[in-house]
């Protein structure tokens, strides 16, 4: 006579069987999110994976990081790494590109002056987007430069370091719809912003470049790049830009 096979003795069956698939599922998806990951982590400066494990307080509650480093604190010269940060794991967003910052180099931290052809070294919160074209793809804030947008530069003036509308009373400015189009997308960087220290520097942006040329201060890169990162930052992540020599992202510390 043949055994029957009890319905409740199948059901454990089945419900392991499921259980043991599902893990394996769970298992075989980290194995390769991992290898991902590796992947990703293999074009990315020691440094930034460093200072990223170490300087947890210092990047905050920030899951945007833009970095833009070089090894020599006298060269325009910057690799500019792009990362976010997805389940707990920070990873690269596009390949690393190169950039320009002062033709000068970086100033050491604290030490940026106007007028010194320096870009400054620190971290740094990326405020307003900005451009030519009445809006853009981006989730920043947006605001449109016209002939009649200017950024004060004056260390003297009441209206140092800030955007203003119309004809300044100071006795220099930049414009902000610049005829040669490097304005055309920008970031605002917030460096001397809040507060603002007068003769710290001023209208340091992260912008368009002028086919590689140094600015004066700013952090440019080629317009695709530009129009890459506008549409992927967003601030509800908070994003960061971390700018300096490799030495100094090392002797960073929570101030």
């Amino acid at each position: 006579m043949d055994k029957k096979v009890k319905p409740g003795h199948f059901k454990v069956v089945a419900i392991i069987f499921v259980f043991i698939m599902a893990l394996f599922l769970i298992l075989f998806s980290s194995t390769i999110y991992s290898a991902k990951e590796s992947d990703l982590s293999a074009n990315l400066n020691p440094v930034i994976k460093k200072f990223i494990a170490h300087k947890i307080t210092l990047i905050g509650e920030s899951e945007q990081l833009i970095f833009a480093t070089n090894g020599d604190a006298s060269s325009f010269r910057v690799t500019i790494h792009a990362l976010e940060k997805s389940k707990g794991i920070w990873h690269l967003v596009f390949p690393p590109f190169t950039g320009s910052i002062g033709g000068k180099g970086f100033a050491a931290v604290d030490k940026k002056r106007e007028g010194d052809g320096k870009s400054p070294s620190g971290i740094f919160l990326l405020g307003i987007a900005f451009g030519y074209d009445p809006s853009v793809v981006t989730k920043m804030p947006y605001r449109q430069a016209t002939d009649d947008d200017f950024w004060v530069d004056d260390v003297n003036a009441e209206d140092y370091n800030k955007w203003v509308k119309g004809k300044p009373n100071a006795a220099s400015w930049e414009k902000m719809k610049r005829d040669d189009g490097q304005y055309k997308y920008g970031v605002v960087i917030e460096y001397n912003t809040n507060p603002i220290i007068k003769g710290k520097g001023s209208a340091i942006f992260l912008h368009v470049w002028k086919g590689g040329e140094p600015t004066l201060g700013c952090v440019s890169m080629p317009e695709e790049m530009v129009l890459k990162i506008l549409g992927w930052l967003d601030p509800i992540k908070k994003p960061l830009i971390i700018m300096g020599t490799e030495s100094e992202l090392r002797a960073l510390r929570s101030r």
